[in-house]
């Protein structure tokens, strides 16, 4: 069972992430983010992946966020903005 307190944060950690860049945290970011090594960090995202959130996914075969919703991390159809700036992708 994962530590929730180290997933709330890894949580927020890409969810800043990508409200400020448009893009999600690659783990070895998230991992100095939130003091981890490299190898925690990629299991921390494959954790959080693992709880099911809704709109969150890991491109097949990889250690690569593809959807963190409300955002997608690969280009969409769907345009979306941020207080009003344009720039991201939605699921």
């Amino acid at each position: 069972m994962p530590e929730m307190k180290l997933m709330d944060q890894a949580y927020s950690a890409i969810m800043q992430s990508m409200v400020e860049r448009g893009s999600a945290l690659h783990y070895t970011e998230l991992a100095a983010t939130l003091s981890l090594s490299p190898e925690q960090g990629r299991e921390t995202l494959h954790e959080m992946v693992g709880l099911g959130l809704p709109g969150t996914w890991l491109a097949e075969g990889t250690d690569y966020l593809s959807a963190f919703a409300p955002f997608s991390n690969q280009p969409t159809q769907y345009l979306i903005s941020v207080d009003g700036k344009p720039g991201w992708y939605g699921q």
